[in-house]
């Protein structure tokens, strides 16, 4: 008489599951498939799906640029996606400022040369009216009050002109161009941000005109305002009111 295994208590034998069957305990289902809790295998010649839990791989939005939540590029990385050009870098608030440094020194040799050309229409005039002779002398009032005319068409002819150069200059260059010579040399360009394109004619101009209104409306206060409104966009796409006005933004060229 044998009493088994000794750690059975009843003295049985355990039973063996059919030939080829699962073992008791578990779940029976048809000889072919699959049973419940074990991975599924896909059938021949169908691509395995993902199961649930796993990430979803997807393309990037932004290529070459590390992956935030959702496909959004972390923030202070200053970069912006625009049609026909991917995505691009914003150029920095620093290259914005040298670009502009350098255009104020163009801009200054422009005044230096028509502050020059007034000042000597203006001792030209002056020497005419020396020429008026003396007071006593028959229509030396009308010499002297015509040169003196003079001498002010000649100052407010040489302002007139440098405001309408100064505004040709970034006006037309930023429209057509879409850099001065300083954004040229800091390799940045003023783009529409729905087109990627130079800004044309007219949002070229409203760009320029913000800027100079604030210049002689509030003393030079409000253009400088105008410059560092980037600071405060908070689309982070670094408009300032001007690119706002203009629908534009300005870009860092690779």
């Amino acid at each position: 008489m044998s009493f088994g295994d000794p750690n059975n208590p009843y003295g049985q034998q355990p039973q063996q599951p059919p030939q080829g069957g699962q073992p008791y305990g578990y779940p029976q289902q048809p000889q072919g498939q699959p049973g419940y809790g074990y991975p599924q295998q896909a059938p021949q010649g169908v691509p395995p799906q993902q199961g649930y839990g796993y990430p979803q791989q997807q393309g990037q939005a932004y290529p070459g640029y590390p992956q935030g939540p959702g496909g959004n590029v972390p923030a202070g990385l200053n970069v912006v996606t625009i049609p026909g050009l991917g995505t691009v870098q914003l150029a920095s608030m620093g290259m914005r400022f040298a670009a502009r440094l350098i255009d104020g020194v163009i801009i200054g040799l422009l005044y230096l040369i028509f502050m020059l050309a007034g000042v000597f229409g203006a001792m030209g005039l002056v020497s005419d009216a020396e020429d008026c002779g003396s007071y006593m002398d028959p229509g030396y009032d009308a010499c002297v009050n015509e040169a003196a005319s003079g001498i002010v068409a000649v100052w407010f002819g040489a302002i007139a002109a440098l405001v309408l150069v100064t505004l040709l200059y970034e006006w037309l260059m930023v429209a057509f161009a879409g850099a001065t010579l300083g954004k040229m040399a800091l390799k940045v360009k003023v783009i529409k941000i729905d087109t990627g394109q130079a800004p044309g004619a007219l949002s070229g101009f409203l760009r320029v005109l913000i800027p100079q209104l604030g210049q002689f409306l509030t003393c030079g206060i409000g253009a400088l305002l105008v410059y560092l409104s980037p600071f405060w966009d908070g689309a982070q796409r670094l408009q300032g009111w001007h690119d706002k006005v203009a629908s534009t933004v300005v870009i860092k060229k690779s």
